[in-house]
């Protein structure tokens, strides 16, 4: 193989493990706003998260291996399912990215975030939080 064959297969190569190989419209640089698709679950590594598309954005900072992580995707899941126009539902797996960790201040696991359509926190909860109890605490605040 040439040293220009090696040079555009590792271009391809990269390219490839950015994601930009996997047919989907490719953002506009790192600081683009990322949102979820109403009614799903965005898991995410990205730190811009858009905001103001929800009512609420319920940013859950756990890790897939956590115990309390797991019993907390289908609470995720249900509201993200049963308010789509309102509840923006995020994922972070701090074990794998510490980096929202720190952006929120986190020091345990699971810990739910309530951010408003303005980036301003509403709320925040740690440990497992029961689907009963987001849904109470999001009519209180006037969300729902």
């Amino acid at each position: 193989m040439t040293r220009t064959a090696v040079g555009a297969l590792s271009l391809i190569l990269a390219l490839c493990a950015s994601g930009a190989c996997d047919g989907k419209p490719q953002a506009a640089g790192p600081a683009a706003a990322v949102k979820a698709q109403k009614g799903q679950v965005l898991a995410t590594n990205s730190l811009a998260v858009d905001f103001a598309a929800y009512k609420v954005t319920f940013i859950e900072l756990g890790a897939d291996r956590c115990i309390p992580c797991k019993e907390m995707q289908p609470i995720m899941k249900a509201i993200a399912a049963e308010f789509p126009e309102d509840v923006q539902v995020v994922f972070y797996d701090v074990w794998k990215d510490a980096a929202p960790a720190r952006k929120y201040g986190i020091q345990l696991i699971p810990t739910q975030v309530f951010i408003g359509r303005d980036g301003k926190e509403i709320f925040r909860h740690v440990g497992l939080y029961p689907e009963d109890e987001i849904l109470g605490m999001l009519k209180e605040k006037g969300i729902l």
